[in-house]
């Protein structure tokens, strides 16, 4: 049975597609079929699996506006993941799933054919709450929301949770919430620790351990065009979504 998870954070900057694609090549190379879906118009996740968005001729934009369909799109990488990739077309398709009769479901209705044909469906979500994020939401069993553990990130949070229970009680009451993933944490630091104390206390949304460590080959590795899995295997950060890949493996294992 495909399991598919949103990562959502209306902040940017706090690691969503890096963490889309680390867990999407984690449960790769634990032999699961894995497909990651880019929602951001900036398409920050198809140029970081080697994907030039200005060399696409379809994209996610047009299975959203039903030209073509999802498995006509769908990308094969590097990494040994497939790819819905973006580009910045996908700035208009908000304007245009507002007109729709079916506008928080056309994700899922365009994603039910290739369920089935996939262990993972991983959604990288825009930093927005708009329809975009809505549709993800909609389309999805689980959500990971990243967090980097300083004030301003935090702060989002709350309309986040918000918008997730919105939509369990109008569109899609199978989902949940999996956790609170800190990114770039730092645990030197009391400030760190501090702000994700008080998330814990502030929203009793589970978090999920362990926080993967700041690094700069995080940075560096969307440049080569692979995951950071790719370009930097031992780093603490890679084994962190090891780990978090491993669980959601055995999860979807016991289901």
């Amino acid at each position: 049975m495909t399991r598919t998870v949103a990562v959502a954070s209306q902040k940017g900057g706090v690691g969503k597609t890096t963490t889309v694609a680390s867990l999407g090549v984690a449960l790769s190379d634990l032999g699961d079929e894995v497909l990651l879906v880019d929602l951001d118009p900036q398409a920050c996740l198809t140029f970081s699996l080697g994907i030039d968005p200005e060399d696409l001729t379809l994209s996610i934009h047009d299975v959203l506006a039903g030209s073509v369909r999802a498995r006509e799109v769908v990308t094969a990488t590097e990494d040994g993941v497939d790819l819905l990739p973006a580009s910045i077309e996908l700035a208009r398709t908000e304007a245009t799933l507002l007109t729709s009769g079916r506008r928080e479901h056309t994700l899922d209705d365009a994603l039910a054919e290739l369920r089935g044909h996939y262990d993972w469906i991983l959604l990288d979500c825009p930093p927005t709450l708009g329809i975009l994020t809505v549709n993800a939401l909609t389309a999805a069993d689980d959500v990971i929301v990243p967090l980097q553990c300083e004030t301003l990130a935090h702060r989002g949070v709350g309309q986040l949770v918000e918008t997730v229970r919105d939509v369990m009680r109008t569109t899609n009451p199978r989902l949940r919430i999996s956790g609170i993933l800190p990114t770039m944490y730092d645990g030197r630091t009391g400030h760190a620790r501090a702000v994700l104390a008080d998330v814990v206390e502030r929203y009793d949304v589970p978090v999920l351990e362990p926080p993967v460590p700041r690094s700069v080959r995080f940075a560096e590795a969307p440049a080569i065009g692979r995951s950071v899995l790719a370009t930097s295997p031992h780093l603490r950060g890679s084994d962190a979504y090891r780990v978090h890949a491993a669980r959601m493996h055995a999860e979807l294992t016991r289901s």
